[in-house]
C-alpha cells in the first residue's frame, strides 16, 4: 500500500482508449486532433451523411414556413373588427344592481352629464323602474352651468336672485352651479351644514342688493308683515324657512323660535302653524301634524311623536319605489338574506301595504316599519349602518329582524308575536290578545303570497 507507483507511462494509452471507446466519432475525431502524432494514429474527420444533412435542411425550412413576419401582422385591430358602440337610448329603465356610473360607461357617456341631465347628485337613490334620461334636449343643458358661475355676473342677481330646490339637489351643488360661495348661500337663507332642504323650496343665490331697479317696488310686501303678524301665528308654506318668516314678519330669528319651543336644526314643514311673538294674545297654535300622536288608544310622548313627523316630511319630500316595486325589493331581499319570501311579503303588507313613506306615532318607519332602536339591532346583525329611510335600507332592517327572530324563537307564531310585541315581553308575558291577532293576520297574508 504504501509502495510508490512506478514513473512509467505505459499505461496511459490503453487507459485512454477506454475511456474514450464508448465516445462518439465527433467527440472522438476532436481529441484525437489534441493528441500527438506519435500516440494515435490520425483519424480523418467524418462526414455528415447525406441522408442526415436532407432531413436537417427538410426540418429548417418547415420551421421557416410555420413563421409568420413581424411585417404581416397587423399594429392595430381592424375596424371591421372593432366592436360597434351600442346607441345611446333618449330614456333607461333602471333595473336591479345598476348604478348611474355603470350605466354611463355602458353607453360611453361622462357620469356627470347624466347626473346633471336627470338633476341629480353622486348620492341620490335610484330604484328598479325609475326611468332616466341619457340624450335628448339634455344634451344642451352642460353647456349653459359654466355660463352661471362666471365671476360675479351682475344679471344673477335680478335673473338668478332665487332657486327652486329640486330632487337631488345640495346646497353645495346649487352654490357651485350658481358660482357663489356656499358660505353666502348660509348667509342668505338663515341656513347651516345641518339644514335639510326639499324640493320646491326656494333658495336666494345672490344678495339682492346689486340690481337697484327692482328695488323700489320692495316696500310693496311691507303692508303684507304686520297683517299676518296681527294673526299671533303664521301657516308654513312650501319653501319657507325659520330665517325667512322672521324677516317677513319683522320679528327676531331668536324669539320665533323660543316662541314655538324650536332650533337651528328643527324641520318644519308645509301645513305646520308657528306662534308669531308680539302679537296679540291668542290661544296656543294648532297645528295639523302629519302623524297624530295617538294610536290604538295609546298616547306616545311628545318627542318620539315629533321624530315620527320629521320623517314623514322627509319621506313625503323624497322620491320612494311604487308598492309593485317595494314588494320586489321585499321578496327578492328576504331570498337574498335565506329569509321565507312569503312571510317577509307577509309582514311588510300587514305593516304598510308596501308603503316606503308609512310612519307610525310610535316612529316606525318605511314598509317594514322599523322603529329607530330596533334599526339599530338590524344594523348590528348585518355588519353596517342601516338608513330606515332608504327603502333597501328599510327592507334590509326588517328582514335581518325576521331572521333573528325565527332563528331564537321556539317557532314561528312566537317569532311573528316578537316582530310586534317584542320578544322578551312575550318571553315574559305570554302573546297579548291584540298579539294573538297579529300572528293570525300575518299567517293568512303568508298563506297568500306562498
Amino acid at each position: 500500500m504504501t509502495t510508490p507507483r512506478s514513473p512509467k507511462k505505459t499505461t496511459s494509452t490503453p487507459i485512454f482508449a477506454a475511456t474514450t471507446a464508448a465516445l462518439p466519432a465527433v467527440m472522438l475525431s476532436s481529441l484525437a486532433l489534441a493528441q500527438p502524432a506519435t500516440a494515435i494514429p490520425a483519424v480523418q474527420t467524418q462526414r455528415i451523411p447525406a441522408t442526415l444533412a436532407a432531413a436537417m435542411q427538410a426540418q429548417a425550412s418547415v420551421v421557416a414556413a410555420n413563421v409568420i413576419p413581424a411585417s404581416a401582422v397587423a399594429a392595430t385591430i381592424p375596424a371591421a373588427m372593432q366592436p360597434m358602440a351600442p346607441a345611446v337610448p333618449a330614456t333607461y329603465t333602471i333595473v336591479r344592481g345598476d348604478t348611474i356610473s355603470g350605466i354611463a360607461a355602458r353607453y360611453g357617456l361622462n357620469t356627470n352629464t347624466v347626473l346633471q341631465l336627470n338633476k341629480l347628485s353622486a348620492n341620490t337613490i335610484i330604484y328598479p323602474g325609475q326611468q332616466i334620461k341619457l340624450s335628448g334636449s339634455g344634451t344642451a343643458a352642460p353647456t349653459p352651468a359654466p355660463a352661471a358661475p362666471s365671476p360675479a355676473p351682475s344679471p344673477s342677481s335680478s335673473s338668478s336672485a332665487t332657486y327652486t330646490v329640486k330632487p337631488g339637489d345640495t346646497l353645495g351643488g346649487i352654490a357651485a352651479r350658481n358660482g357663489v360661495a356656499l358660505s353666502d348661500v348660509f348667509s342668505w337663507n338663515g341656513l347651516n351644514g345641518r339644514s335639510i332642504i326639499y324640493p320646491g323650496q326656494k333658495l336666494k343665490v345672490g344678495p339682492g342688493t346689486n340690481a337697484p331697479v327692482p328695488a323700489a317696488p320692495a316696500p310693496a310686501p311691507a303692508p303684507a308683515a304686520p297683517a299676518v303678524a296681527n294673526t299671533g301665528s303664521y301657516t308654513i308654506k312650501s319653501g319657507d324657512t325659520l330665517g325667512g318668516i322672521a324677516s317677513r314678519l319683522r320679528v327676531s330669528l331668536s324669539s320665533l323660535l323660543s316662541a314655538n319651543k324650536l332650533s337651528m336644526s328643527t324641520i318644519i314643514y308645509p301645513g305646520q302653524k308657528l306662534a308669531i311673538p308680539g302679537a296679540p294674545a291668542a290661544p296656543s297654535p294648532v297645528t295639523t301634524p302629519l302623524v297624530p300622536s295617538t294610536f290604538l288608544g295609546y298616547t306616545y310622548p311628545p318627542a318620539v311623536v315629533s321624530s315620527a313627523n320629521a320623517n314623514k316630511a322627509l319621506l313625503n319630500a323624497s322620491p320612494v319605489p311604487s308598492t309593485t316595486q317595494m314588494k320586489g325589493i321585499v321578496a327578492d331581499t328576504a331570498r337574498r338574506m335565506g329569509v321565507d319570501p312569503s312571510l317577509a311579503l307577509a309582514f311588510a303588507f300587514q305593516e304598510s301595504g308596501f308603503n316606503q313613506r308609512a310612519v307610525s306615532p310610535a316612529n316606525a318607519i318605511g314598509t317594514m316599519q322599523v322603529i329607530p332602536s330596533s334599526g339599530e339591532w338590524a344594523s348590528q346583525l348585518v355588519g353596517r349602518k342601516l338608513n330606515l329611510l332608504d327603502p333597501y335600507d328599510n327592507v334590509t332592517a326588517g328582514v335581518a329582524i325576521i331572521r333573528a327572530l325565527v332563528n331564537t324563537s321556539k317557532d314561528v307564531n312566537t317569532a311573528i308575536a316578537g316582530y310586534y310585541q317584542g320578544q322578551y315581553s312575550v318571553s315574559k308575558y305570554g302573546m297579548y290578545d291584540d298579539t294573538k291577532a297579529y300572528v293570525a293576520a300575518i299567517l293568512a297574508h303568508k298563506k297568500n303570497f306562498s
